[in-house]
């Protein structure tokens, strides 16, 4: 099952860049490329402990969707979310935030997937799989990132 671990450092509050990541409309915002939309469960706004969102995208030219489930949540340090449902074996998510010296925050996403298909699958994420959700992480990241610092987050958090 492969793991990806991605870090990034943001110059804003720690509350900011944690509201940021688990904000609906900034996720499809960054997720425009995809056409990420949430269709049911928490739809807009901030995603709490024990909510769920059902997302449909286009990813690798197929329609899906998944749904995931913030299934832990200690503000402003931790959540993880885990797919229910969706085209994935399996799929979990921990964003782990920390404040560190001069107003950055470290943010910090383990992402753990694992195809579907057996063999096949595990084919898939070593040829290409892989490679695209890393990038998928970090294009979404670059986007909170640049929200997070520009101080236009206002507009995707609650006042």
């Amino acid at each position: 099952m492969p793991q990806l671990i991605l870090d990034t450092i943001i110059e804003a509050p720690l509350s900011v860049v944690f509201d940021l990541a688990r904000s609906i409309d900034l996720h499809m915002y960054s997720t425009k490329k995809t056409g990420e939309k949430a269709i049911d469960g928490v739809t807009t706004g901030l995603i709490e402990a024990g909510q769920q969102v059902r997302w449909r995208a286009r990813h690798l030219g197929v329609k899906q969707t998944l749904t995931v489930q913030i299934t832990a949540m200690e503000k402003p340090h931790f959540f993880e979310d885990r797919m229910t449902q969706g085209v994935f074996h399996s799929m979990d998510h921990q964003h782990i935030f920390k404040e560190l010296e001069h107003g950055k925050v470290l943010m910090r996403d383990v992402f753990n997937f694992k195809a579907p298909l057996g063999v096949l699958g595990r084919l898939a994420e070593w040829l290409f799989l892989t490679r695209y959700m890393l990038r998928f992480l970090e294009e979404r990241n670059q986007v909170i990132k640049e929200v997070a610092e520009s101080g236009e987050f206002q507009v995707y958090l609650p006042v």
